[in-house]
């Protein structure tokens, strides 16, 4: 015993245990593609918004979204994509762990569907390729992409989205929250102030941030 007492739940350890509560329809199961149809690329081409899921060789996990105009994941063939990098916080987690574990997963989103598409894949990362070119906005090329070759792909029921009311305006709190200024203060901005923290959060301090002029094409 290790003295957490969250260590005595009860706990699935095995697939049949698991099984006990549900194993999915054959149709369901079977819906996996191992390349990207019609349907898949329509979906990646409204998609502005892409969460990016990788684990180092240890196992640690990291989640990470990508954001831009829909259509900036490309699709080069039926089974390989390219994601381009931004300007963030460069911390670079999820790239740190693909350099070890190419293993990647894939969520992408179109604001106002609950469906998502799923992607299974190995992931790369590239320093330029013809394809950069129409990767450009705003007069930004990027740095870096992440080159993605399918494993799997299908699309995700709606129901997490419908439970959660996620695109249902008069759901949303976002008073609930703290502001994030106030966020930031407390966790890893200590002894800055409130008014100086929300001067980088602004509308016009964000956007300037999105596509920095040094490092413009």
């Amino acid at each position: 015993m290790t003295g957490n007492p969250w260590e005595l739940l009860p706990t699935v350890r095995t697939v049949a245990e698991l099984e006990e509560y549900g194993v999915p329809e054959p149709i369901v199961r079977d819906k996996v593609e191992q390349r990207l149809a019609d349907a898949h690329r329509e979906w990646i081409a409204g998609t502005p918004l892409v969460f990016v899921a990788t684990a180092s060789a240890e196992g640690h996990c990291d989640v990470s979204p990508k954001g831009d105009p829909a259509g900036f994941v490309r699709v080069l063939d039926d089974t390989t994509l390219a994601i381009p990098e931004r300007a963030g916080n460069r911390r670079m987690d999820g790239f740190r762990n693909v350099l070890a574990n190419p293993h990647v997963g894939l969520v992408l989103v179109i604001p106002g569907r609950p469906e998502t598409l799923r992607i299974n894949g190995a992931a790369r990362l590239v320093t330029d390729g013809p394809f950069f070119d129409d990767m450009v906005v705003r007069s930004h090329r990027p740095r870096l992409a992440l080159v993605v070759t399918v494993d799997e792909v299908f699309f995700h029921c709606p129901k997490a989205f419908a439970r959660s009311r996620t695109w249902k305006p008069e759901s949303w709190q976002p008073a609930a929250v703290r502001p994030y200024a106030a966020i930031a203060q407390a966790l890893w901005r200590k002894g800055q102030s409130i008014e100086s923290i929300e001067a980088r959060s602004t509308p016009e301090a964000v956007d300037a941030q999105l596509y920095p002029a040094d490092e413009s094409s």
